[in-house]
């Protein structure tokens, strides 16, 4: 049996921070439900597929409907709201280890970049003429 990618506890925690949808007054399709595109997004984040080859098995819609109602919440900040929530409560759970952490630079800028040791020693010199 497959894995459940947003169990009832996960979605309970989430549903309250999602805005409520905008009502349409001159019809068009049906909106997809916000738990069905965050199973979507969810499997796609996790198997790191493209997000056109997000399978119609999953009945999650779209790749695209996926991809824009993250964008959507990303957008209007809800995703960061959704990650300091998830993050609060592993915290309070002892879920979280808090004494290691790993950087890199999506998350922290590097300006200067790292020093450097030494300089680094030419083997030859190039005689070849510029083409350019």
């Amino acid at each position: 049996m497959a894995p459940v990618l947003v169990p009832d506890t996960l979605w309970e925690m989430i549903e309250p921070l999602l805005p409520l949808p905008k009502p349409k007054p001159q019809g068009g399709r049906p909106r997809i439900p916000d738990r069905v595109c965050l199973k979507g997004i969810v499997f796609v984040l996790r198997s790191g597929i493209p997000w056109e080859m997000l399978p119609k098995e999953l009945s999650c819609g779209s790749g695209m409907t996926c991809w824009r109602r993250l964008c959507d919440w990303q957008e209007a900040g809800i995703w960061d709201l959704i990650h300091f929530a998830l993050l609060d409560w592993l915290s309070r759970c002892s879920k979280i280890d808090w004494s290691t952490a790993v950087v890199d630079s999506c998350s922290i800028r590097a300006v200067f970049g790292g020093r450097r040791q030494d300089r680094i020693q030419l083997t030859e010199q190039n005689w070849a003429a510029s083409v350019i």
